[in-house]
Formats: structure tokens, sequence, C-alpha cells
């Protein structure tokens, strides 16, 4: 009978370990698209430095991969990834979290106000000059922002993954 008290206490005792779990909670992502900040982070801070600050990533890569842009760290269901081998920052249209200046699903033609004429024009893209380096802001259909990169690069210099 003791044996049987031993042992069935020893299976609740670990069932209730096994339950208790932790959720990795993140703050709201906030980016401030002219100073190249997001919650604090800049853009050419490593992948350590960003999980520290936002725990909440879906996936990471080595910064040294070349296989993935040159790694990063990927936050798949809040539409913002951090390639942090290349320096840059992409945001997607069903970003979660607060933008300094609302561009995203913004017109292309109401950005002159915020933004200014872009250095390099494209049929589906502008990219502008910042303090901090560069925006890349691409277009729907309808002329409306639907991805946003920041990085520390030059028009001349930025390599985007492909």
């Amino acid at each position: 009978m003791k044996t049987l008290i031993l042992l069935v206490s020893c299976f609740l005792v670990v069932g209730l370990k096994a339950q208790l779990k932790t959720t990795t909670v993140c703050p709201q992502f906030t980016v401030d698209l002219l100073d190249g900040r997001i919650n604090e982070l800049k853009i050419t801070d490593n992948n350590t430095q960003i999980k520290a600050k936002l725990p909440c990533y879906t996936s990471e890569a080595p910064e040294a991969n070349s296989s993935n842009c040159g790694g990063g760290v990927f936050y798949k269901d809040k539409d913002i990834f951090f390639y942090t081998g290349r320096d840059y920052v992409e945001i997607g249209p069903k970003f979660k979290g607060k933008l300094s200046l609302p561009l995203m699903g913004a017109s292309r033609n109401n950005l002159f106000k915020w933004l200014g004429n872009p250095k390099i024009k494209d049929v589906n893209w502008d990219a502008f000059t910042t303090a901090y380096g560069i925006m890349i802001l691409y277009y729907s259909k309808a002329n409306k922002v639907n991805k946003i990169q920041v990085s520390t690069e030059s028009t001349e210099t930025i390599k985007l993954c492909e």
C-alpha cells in the first residue's frame, strides 16, 4: 500500500511540473521609421541583442548563414523580420505593432508630406533617404504601401534578400 501511495505521489508531482510552463511575452513592437529603431533596438543590433529585447521570435538563423540572407531573427506571426547579417528590417502588410508614421496602407500619392521626394523611384517601389540610411516602400497594384524595408545602407550598397 505504501508503494502504491508513493508511486501515485510521484506521478502527481511529475505531472504537475510538466504542466507549469511559462509563455514568452513580447512587448508591442514600436517602429520609429525616421530614427530607425524598433523598441529601442537599432537596425545594426545582432541576434542576441534582438532576442533579449524581443524574446517571442518564431525562428532565427545565424548571421553567418548565407542561405537565409545573412541570417537574422524572424517574427512571422507579427510580420516583421530582422536580417541581421545585412542590417535591415522588413515589415510586412500584416504587421502587428505600431509605426511612428502611418505608412502601411498609405497611398503612394500622400507620402511627400512625411518623406519628401524619393531618392530612387520605380514602378513597384520607392527608396527614401533617412538619417540612418534608407527606407524602401513597396506598393500594391492599388498604389498602397504593402511592405517597408529599413536599412543602414545607402541605395548604392544595399543588398536585399530575393
